[in-house]
């Protein structure tokens, strides 16, 4: 504590003690406190609020965590709104973190109850909905008190647009953008209470740096994952009404809702934009007064907010942009980001299911349709569809081709099946055949056909890059494969491009200019547009907004899309083959080989036809699920697009998946140049999604040849040196016993001369070019006693001669000559078997 503080707090205590002089008994009790805080909150009334702020954040750092809630809870209860609002800002940052991600504040991300129950269930009662900070929100609210947002933190489409004096299409920034004095930098968002703990709440699981993998914190398990699952289930129920505010001042009055704005026909990114400056001014004194917005206008700021900074990173103009090959990205979500969107996106589709048949049409709306049901109706389509589509296009085009994709896979097949949440699914659940999509859901999948069918291609053209070896990899293909293959699903889809790609001419003029503008993230209390009841004009409404007038279409069904199916069925077979051919492998090696291989008592294939794969580590078991993905992926692609057995087995032939006479596989595909091999493109995705390889063999010097994991690297580099003096100093007596023709001379070719050079599998003419001026005398070489083979044999070999009481000297003379005999029989059989060869 500062001497300033002391002496403040000295002061207010000696205050104190002179007041309960005249005050009652009991006030004496709490003046003689030791804590600033105690004192503060006993008299509420006497204090500055700055008084209150600076013991808060002495006590953030001199208390325990328990004790600092107990004490903002009583601070909560006390302290009137006048005082509370100084102190919230701060609060709020102390507990989501700062919003340049420098202070992790409750560090909400990692919390975890398995890990720290105490802490975690006392965060998660006092962030509660209906918990004591939620309380605080509320008393504020009440008062109508305002904070300052800076405009910087926003997502960068949002930023962007602000500071060119152009308003964001949502309806969340009206009536809020606060100009500097001097025009300049600076811009910010005046927010109410609620819309400022919400902004910290959603942003804090951007800007805050990504979870260390080395942590292994499954975000499910974690307080900001559950307080997400909890805020949604209260702003956004599926039974019943939003609960009321907990607190209400004492005058009655309840907080009042964020101001409302009439229906405006708000242009989106990359068309003609009104000024900024000019729709501010006109929406100050824009306030919907109809009673019925206190109902929900805390859930559409929820929904808004969490949309907002959650999906709205990637604008119409910047995900055209960033098609280019040379565009830099400007913002990468993460793993736990796309999470907890999944989590949105189902309840979304619970809380959108969750009206009555006879409210879910557009066509039964009337004026006694409560806004609840309004907005269940228009939730997804008005404020998530765009600004999705726009996320999930940019983690198809530029998430790694790993595993990690299957979070984005899965949110994505999330919002492609409303029907998986909907109240009668718990009903259905029993059955395990796969039913027959409901053709209640028609419109939903007219509505969103390029979620299906364009981002449908964008998975093709990933899965034709990945290994399907791989049994995650694999498990994907047969994930999306199985979604699709639904009955009755890829009618509607079908159904879907044909009134897409139905002639226009049967549109009124009128109609056909609408779909370069349409007001689909508008507030949902204004008055609702025309019902249209044309579902080609929905179509290719929905599509023109999504893509832009002059969008090139691909049909999903088309010959383009079939062909790249045709191509990955025929990586899946292959694939299939491989997977197979592994298997083989590991079955036929026993259980003891890789110790073995590692000794060296059996052989290293150093040039197996397969390179290392996650099958290997899995063990059969996941070859054997790896398969079974496989066939039913193909089987479920060939029932959507409806491929024949004869198509396949023709196309598994044209691929060359056909083996040799050894068993072997075939090299990767190639032609013949010049200088050798060249790979093809099919080639090269056969080496990168290993499913075929050269056969690559050391061909240099065998004494330079890299040091090998089975031996000895200190001791390799002594007997290069020694073997290289030997050969330097008796160079010429070995070249002559070498030119012997007798006996001696074939002993000493055999220990004395490497194998011809040109018995070697050489595949590159440039290699043999480079051989052919190879030629190497006699010389000694002593690698082989660097190995930890020859080592442990040798050890081995002096404790067995131990057992039979022959000590170290016989024993290595017995060694030595039982070599002898060994290289004498090996020297007749070589000398023999180039006798038969002449």
């Amino acid at each position: 504590m500062t001497t300033f503080r002391r002496l403040e707090c000295e002061w207010r205590l000696s205050f104190l003690r002179r007041a309960a002089l005249w005050l009652p008994q009991w006030f004496a009790k709490v003046a003689v406190s030791d804590s600033p805080l105690e004192a503060t909150m006993a008299f509420p009334h006497l204090q500055q609020p700055s008084f209150l702020l600076a013991s808060l954040k002495a006590d953030s750092i001199n208390k325990p965590f328990a004790q600092r809630c107990q004490d903002l809870v009583k601070v909560i209860e006390d302290f009137p709104a006048k005082e509370l609002h100084t102190i919230f800002p701060w609060l709020v940052e102390s507990i989501f973190g700062s919003l340049d991600g420098i202070l992790v504040g409750w560090n909400l991300r990692c919390l975890q109850g398995r890990m720290n129950p105490v802490e975690y269930s006392i965060a998660m009662e006092f962030l509660d909905p209906g918990g004591p900070m939620m309380k605080l929100v509320y008393k504020l609210q009440a008062e109508d008190y305002k904070f300052d947002f800076p405009v910087s933190y926003l997502p960068g489409p949002v930023k962007a647009s602000i500071q060119e004096r152009v308003l964001p299409d949502s309806p969340l920034y009206h009536n809020k953008v606060q100009f500097p004095p001097t025009g300049g930098l600076g811009l910010n968002l005046v927010l109410n209470p609620f819309e400022y703990y919400i902004f910290f709440f959603a942003l804090s699981l951007i800007t805050q740096k990504p979870l260390p993998v080395s942590l292994h914190i499954r975000t499910s398990d974690c307080a900001y994952f559950i307080l997400v699952d909890r805020y949604l289930s209260w702003f956004l129920p599926t039974e019943g009404s939003v609960p009321p505010p907990l607190f209400s001042s004492p005058g009655g009055a309840s907080p009042s809702p964020a101001p409302r704005t009439p229906a405006m026909p708000f242009a989106s990114y990359g068309l003609h934009h009104t000024s900024l400056l000019k729709r501010h001014i006109s929406h100050q004194t824009s306030v919907n007064a109809d009673p019925a917005s206190h109902e929900i206008w805390r859930s559409e700021t929820l929904l808004q907010v969490f949309v907002e900074m959650w999906l709205h990173h990637y604008s119409l103009e910047m995900y055209q942009k960033m098609q280019s090959p040379h565009a830099k990205e400007s913002f990468s979500p993460t793993e736990e980001h796309v999470l907890v969107v999944r989590l949105l996106l189902k309840h979304l589709h619970a809380f959108a299911n969750s009206l009555k048949p006879e409210q879910a049409s557009p066509s039964t709306h009337s004026h006694a349709t409560s806004p609840l049901e309004e907005f269940k109706r228009a939730a997804v389509p008005r404020f998530v569809q765009q600004k999705l589509y726009l996320f999930l296009q940019h983690c198809f085009g530029h998430w790694p081709l790993d595993a990690s994709f299957r979070a984005v896979l899965e949110m994505w097949l999330s919002y492609l099946q409303p029907w998986r949440y909907a109240p009668e699914k718990q009903a259905q659940s029993s059955d395990p055949q796969p039913r027959c999509v409901s053709e209640k859901w028609a419109p939903f999948v007219q509505e969103n056909l390029l979620m299906y069918t364009k981002l449908f291609v964008g998975f093709l053209n990933r899965a034709l890059r990945t290994d399907l070896v791989s049994p995650k990899n694999a498990l994907m293909v047969f994930r999306v494969a199985k979604v699709f293959a639904q009955p009755n699903l890829a009618e509607m889809i079908q159904k879907g491009e044909q009134l897409f790609l139905e002639p226009e001419l049967g549109l009124p003029h009128r109609q056909h200019r609408l779909f370069t503008a349409p007001t689909l993230t508008g507030s949902f209390l204004s008055p609702w547009p025309p019902v249209v009841t044309d579902a080609t004009f929905k179509v290719k409404s929905h599509v023109y907004s999504l893509e832009g007038q002059d969008c090139k279409y691909t049909p999903m069904f088309g010959p383009e899309v079939r062909t790249l199916v045709l191509r990955l069925a025929q990586l899946i077979t292959q694939a299939k083959q491989t997977a197979k051919s592994i298997s083989d492998q590991c079955g036929e090696s026993p259980p003891g080989c890789s110790f073995l291989s590692w000794l060296r008592f059996t052989s290293m294939d150093n040039n197996s036809s397969y390179p290392p794969n996650d099958l290997d580590e899995m063990g059969q078991d996941s070859v054997r699920k790896t398969d079974e993905h496989l066939e039913k992926a193909l089987g479920y692609l060939c029932q959507i697009f409806r491929l024949s057995e004869a198509q396949l087995t023709q196309l598994t032939l044209a691929l060359g998946t056909a083996q040799d006479d050894t068993g072997k596989k075939l090299l990767p595909d190639c032609i013949v140049g010049e200088d050798g091999l060249i790979l093809t493109p099919l080639g090269r995705y056969q080496i990168i999604s290993g499913l075929r390889r050269f056969e690559i063999e050391y061909q240099g010097d065998s004494e330079l040849q890299p040091i090998r994991s089975y031996e000895i690297a200190s001791l390799v580099r002594a007997l290069f040196r020694l073997s290289s003096a030997i050969n330097h100093r008796f160079a010429g007596q070995m070249i002559a016993l070498c030119s012997r023709n007798d006996f001696v001379g074939s002993f000493c070719r055999y220990h004395l001369m490497e194998p011809a050079l040109a018995n070697r599998h050489l595949l590159s003419p440039v290699g043999r070019r480079q051989a052919a001026g190879q030629v190497r005398g006699p010389r000694l070489s002593l690698r082989f006693l660097g190995s930890y083979r020859t080592l442990l044999s040798l050890l081995l070999s002096f404790f067995v001669a131990s057992l039979f009481h022959i000590g170290p000297l016989p024993c290595t003379l017995l060694l030595v000559l039982c070599y002898v005999l060994y290289a004498m029989a090996m020297t007749l059989l070589t000398e023999r078997g180039k006798l038969h060869q002449l």
